[in-house]
């Protein structure tokens, strides 16, 4: 019986390391060729830098392989096909030649999964210009290079053939733009763009047979060691937060049973999965003129908000509600 993705290539971006690695892995062991992708450093702050990326090897003095190279590496040694790629997303040109990559060693490009990213967490009034256009630059603008390349190359597929072609995007979110994130205003914005631009996506591209959908991933990575630092893993069991929960549900978007799956938003961690429905209204209110007054609002809105406690926010609420379903 052939793998779901046997015959079919991807790209995985940020796949050096963590939540990439893991689904790198997957889709090569459900038969995909893959372009695995990985500009950053070790630690948890990421890069777009490549010097640091360099690094001293054992006591040979030679430079370790790019973990990119790493993970192409694993899959080849278990038995798969995949190349390595150090470019950076969020440079135009570099995300061009990702895409031209896959095209030129597998013929075809079939599944891009965009993963990559940094943090660089700042409550909003200490955050510096840099802080916040480095976010917006690996995150938003990454994820746009890669979608706009990989999007013309099914596009021109599919005009060559005449009919629908086989295309697949999953997106990174997370769930700091579904409930805020205080520390992280530059992150919660990049995320939240990133649904806009999958939503958007998955509409342009349905009629070539593409689709594009958006996962919010919990996970235990490099990244995200600080923000998940007072949860201790478990002594036995695989780690709720492991990668590797993640992992099974971008494999079947990545999939052909995922083929009516479209423009959707997950929430994915621990043996769990959430879809979101897109955001409903919650209350109306009609004015009795032609427009509002001040008091007139005062008097309808003030007592539908009177019994939240002060600084709570709808997303919050929503999150939560979520969480325990």
């Amino acid at each position: 019986m052939p793998l779901p993705l046997e015959g079919r290539s991807a790209i995985v971006t940020g796949a050096g390391r963590g939540l990439g690695r893991a689904e790198a892995l997957e889709l090569a062991r459900l038969g995909a060729a893959v372009v695995v992708n990985d500009y950053g450093r070790p630690g948890p702050w990421g890069s777009t830098l490549p010097e640091r990326n360099r690094g001293l090897g054992g006591g040979s003095g030679a430079a370790p392989a790019a973990p990119a190279e790493q993970v192409a590496a694993e899959i080849r040694a278990a038995g798969g096909r995949a190349v390595a790629h150090t470019g950076d997303v969020a440079d135009f040109a570099q995300a061009r030649e990702l895409v031209a990559l896959a095209v030129d060693a597998f013929g075809s490009l079939d599944v891009l999964v965009n993963n990559a990213g940094i943090l660089r967490d700042r409550m909003v009034f200490s955050m510096s210009e840099d802080d916040w256009d480095s976010v917006i630059r690996v995150h938003l603008k990454g994820h746009f290079n890669t979608t706009r390349f990989a999007a013309a190359h099914w596009r021109e597929r599919s005009k060559a053939s005449g009919g629908p072609v086989y295309g697949r995007i999953v997106n990174t979110s997370s769930e700091a733009f579904l409930a805020g994130s205080a520390g992280q205003p530059n992150y919660a914005a990049a995320k939240g763009g990133i649904v806009g631009l999958t939503t958007s996506t998955a509409l342009a591209l349905a009629k070539y047979g593409v689709t594009a959908n958006v996962i919010c991933p919990r996970a235990r990575t490099r990244m995200t060691e600080d923000v998940f630092a007072g949860i201790a893993a478990p002594d036995e069991g695989l780690d709720p937060l492991s990668p590797e929960h993640v992992a099974p549900l971008v494999g079947y978007l990545a999939g052909p049973a995922a083929a009516r799956v479209n423009g959707q938003l997950f929430v994915v961690h621990g043996g769990m999965v959430a879809i979101v429905e897109r955001p409903r209204v919650q209350a109306k209110f009609d004015s009795e003129r032609d427009a509002f007054s001040y008091a007139e609002l005062d008097a309808l809105l003030t007592p539908h908000y009177a019994s939240r406690p002060p600084g709570e926010t709808f997303a919050a609420t929503e999150v939560l509600t979520l969480k325990h379903d």
